[in-house]
């Protein structure tokens, strides 16, 4: 919410306007108090659009779809005035972000949430479709989300069902990503849109909710459109359990799709209806308070209590001397100079207090308008209450700084993409909610120790028990801007050039592949943005080059240490075969070159060269048996590739050890190769959270909220890297950061994650990376994870 600015009137209807909301090129939301007391979102639209009759009438018609409604999922109209010069309309007021804003910040819904989500906004829709409407504009933007459940806003084109549309021919109605593709194709008049359309919407919005992507993708209005209405909605990322139900509402022919109340029925299933309660909005009963919002995911609500603390601790305006009777007093019923007209007032007011700076702003709700109810009033008390505890004075919101994550989420790296997106979302969630926990003392998976609270250049974060609520030291709060490269080095620069334009930003986390990596590095560097980098597989850039990159994964020249080790304490091999896959050029050749500099066990090794031109590896196999090899070094990064070199030395009847590098580490590997696979170790640079005890309520979080069985390598790495530059900024004090300052930061932070210490050498600045080797095993047919590269025993 923004100071009302000069020439803003003081009161419109008799409301007292309070700040703005929202504007747009159309008119201005206010913020605003009736006369009762009662805080509304009131709409108020430019006199040169009034002008226009089409507009008028699809504003009276807007006031009256809107003001018929009454079910418990739709904003209810309080007063409107459609025959003023500046025609407005107030709305009950919600102090909830819109989804589109929830899934911004917080990332995807889980399931449970999207049912629930689903079920309400079907059950707002049976009503209107009862009521002989269409909404027509069913999107993100207009779904406001409460404690006690969403509200469908804005019916500024809802359609009587046979009416006829108001705007120009060449007018597409509604939101491309959203329409249906009737929509499309009618581009006035409104014929053969009808109810099924407003559930093909609804589709898109729960597919959105469920993986934070539109379901028909983005790019130009036409390329959306196009997709619309001739291809497949994306749906790969959605739980299973929702995908039938929401393929049939995409499905192109509108008679296919169930009907509102069907959808409703479906979903209600998976829906506890007595959580948000039956008691109505702001009912006396426990659920109907909205005390208990068990639909929301637990970083919601606080946002909602933040808000409404933020929204309700507003001081009245001083009362306008010249208000009198007859100058906007009224209900908002009559015309003229009474109580329909807006008044202008002599002199602009300064704000009553100090404009908050634009970084501690928080914006209220949506250009539409919103509900406070009884559910607000509590979590308005609670945050009252939370932040006394500690004794402070203030009870306002903390500045919020953006982190942006530059990641490929539909390219050829989208699942690695996707994960880190799913562990920085966490993260987030986490820090804000004061959640977020540090590694063991040591670092490392096998060991032991908790975390010790953050204080002045400490060496990990706080656990949740040392501070009941999380606020106490917590000195700002967190959101993530993610943004898709595709795995496509313009797009990547095309992402950069966005965040590092963006000034809210303060770091960047890359989940890019090594390609566009290469791309971004230099913008991020010329800005002095800093990026931090968990899954690219090679140093691109040293720090020579380079002051705004950290890259926090070994380097290639560091990959031969874990085979060093295993072959010399793990399982002792006084003749080791390495294997030169030629096609991994660069890679093979360090491995190699390292590994016979200092052969395991102080033994000796013996090279056997496979061009790269050829996937015959049986002389090779041979020759590995004729050396009398106890273990085998395979050098490549190729699954393909490893798999056939371990079905030759299957064939050959080699029963030693075997070991390769992290890329081998695929499902094509384990597969391809078969039983031959069994028994590979594998060096990695990633943990399984799931095997790590200081992992375990990151991985149940994990699971619950995205629906699946198995967290993704390099999601816990995320998680960390987002954690280390939050750390980074809390010790730079009390004060805003700023991105240089911040770069200079990170080079002297030590982070505990949990997956492994986060650090810089103080004299060569250079990633430590000896806390980041770890092996896995081919066991049964699946990676089983075994711990940190040194702490691996002997079976």
């Amino acid at each position: 919410m923004r100071p009302l600015r000069p020439g803003d009137p003081l009161s419109v209807g008799g409301h007292r306007l309070l700040g703005r909301l929202g504007a747009g090129g159309m008119g201005v939301v206010y913020l605003a108090r009736s006369a009762g007391g009662t805080l509304v979102a009131l709409k108020v639209i430019r006199a040169e659009y009034a002008a226009d009759h089409d507009f008028r009438t699809r504003f009276r018609r807007e006031a009256e779809a809107a003001g018929g409604l009454t079910g418990r999922w739709v904003v209810p109209v309080t007063a409107a005035e459609p025959a003023a010069r500046e025609p407005w309309l107030a709305t009950a007021f919600v102090p909830g972000p819109s989804l589109a804003e929830a899934v911004t910040l917080h990332g995807p819904l889980p399931d449970r949430t999207v049912r629930a989500l689903g079920a309400r906004l079907a059950e707002a829709l049976t009503e209107v479709h009862a009521a002989g409407l269409v909404h027509r504009d069913v999107k993100p933007g207009n779904v406001l989300l409460a404690l006690d459940g969403p509200r469908l806003i804005d019916f500024g084109i809802a359609l009587s069902t046979g009416a006829t549309a108001l705007t120009a021919s060449d007018v597409v109605i509604g939101s491309p990503g959203y329409l249906s593709p009737e929509q499309a194709r009618v581009r006035a008049g409104g014929g053969g849109v009808g109810p099924p359309s407003d559930v093909f919407s609804l589709g898109c919005v729960l597919a959105y909710a469920a993986t934070g992507r539109r379901p028909f993708g983005t790019g130009t209005v036409a390329a959306v459109i196009f997709r619309t209405v001739h291809e497949e909605p994306d749906l790969d990322a959605v739980p299973w359990t929702l995908v039938p139900l929401l393929s049939a509402c995409l499905a192109k022919d509108p008679q296919a799709r169930p009907t509102a109340q069907e959808v409703r029925d479906a979903l209600t299933d998976g829906v506890d209806e007595g959580e948000g309660g039956e008691g109505g909005e702001g009912g006396n009963g426990d659920s109907g308070s909205g005390r208990e919002p068990d639909w929301l995911p637990p970083s919601l609500p606080r946002l909602i209590a933040e808000r409404s603390s933020a929204v309700l601790s507003l001081p009245d305006p001083d009362p306008d001397p010249g208000l009198g009777p007859g100058k906007g007093q009224g209900s908002g019923s009559g015309s003229g100079s009474g109580s329909g007209t807006l008044v202008q007032p002599d002199v602009v007011r300064e704000p009553s207090r100090p404009a908050l700076s634009r970084r501690r702003v928080l914006t209220l709700g949506s250009a539409a308008g919103v509900v406070l109810t009884g559910g607000g009033l509590a979590a308005w008390a609670a945050a009252r209450s939370a932040a006394g505890r500690d004794g402070s004075a203030g009870s306002g919101p903390l500045p919020r700084y953006v982190i942006g994550l530059h990641a490929d989420l539909s390219g050829p790296d989208r699942a690695t993409g996707r994960a880190q997106e799913r562990g920085a979302r966490i993260a987030v969630s986490d820090f804000n909610s004061g959640a977020f926990e540090s590694g063991p003392d040591d670092s490392r998976p096998n060991g032991s120790g908790s975390g010790s609270a953050v204080g002045s250049g400490s060496r990990g974060t706080r656990s949740p028990h040392d501070s009941r609520d999380g606020r106490q030291d917590r000195p700002f709060d967190l959101a993530l801007k993610v943004l898709d490269d595709a795995g496509k080095a313009k797009r990547a620069e095309e992402v950069a050039g966005d965040l590092v334009a963006d000034r809210d930003v303060y770091a960047v986390i890359a989940a890019t592949g090594a390609a566009a990596t290469a791309v971004a590095v230099s913008r991020y560097e010329k800005a002095l943005l800093p990026l931090v980098s968990v899954s690219s597989g090679a140093d691109l850039f040293s720090t020579t080059a380079t002051r705004a990159y950290f890259h926090l994964r070994p380097d290639e020249y560091a990959l031969a240490t874990p085979f060093i080790h295993y072959l010399t304490h793990v399982e002792k091999s006084r003749r080791t075969a390495l294997i030169d896959d030629r096609a991994a050029s660069r890679t093979s050749w360090q491995i190699v070159k390292d590994v016979s500099a200092y052969p395991p066990s102080q033994g000796t090794t013996t090279t056997h060269p496979v061009p790269a031109d050829s996937e015959d590896f049986d002389p090779v196999a041979a020759a590995v048996l004729a050396a009398d090899a106890q273990a085998v070094v395979y050098a490549g990064t190729s699954p393909h590739r490893a798999a056939r070199c371990a079905r030759a030395l299957a064939r050959a009847g080699f029963r030693g050890t075997r070991m390769a590098p992290e890329p081998v580490l695929q499902t094509a590997f384990i597969e391809e190769a078969g039983p031959a696979a069994e028994g590979w170790v594998i060096t990695t640079t990633y943990v399984d959270p799931a095997e790590v005890p200081a992992a375990a309520r990151f991985v149940e979080t994990y699971r619950k909220r995205f629906g699946v069985r198995t967290v993704e390598r390099y999601a816990v790495e995320a998680y960390d890297a987002l954690l280390f530059v939050a750390q980074a900024m809390r010790e730079l004090g009390g004060v805003e950061p700023e991105r240089g300052a911040l770069v200079r930061r990170l080079r002297g932070t030590t982070h505990r994650g949990l997956a492994k210490t986060i650090e810089f050498d103080p004299v060569t600045q250079q990633f430590r990376w000896v806390n980041s080797l770890f092996l896995h095993r081919v066991e049964n047919g699946a990676p089983v994870f075994l711990g940190h590269y040194d702490k691996v025993r002997k079976p």
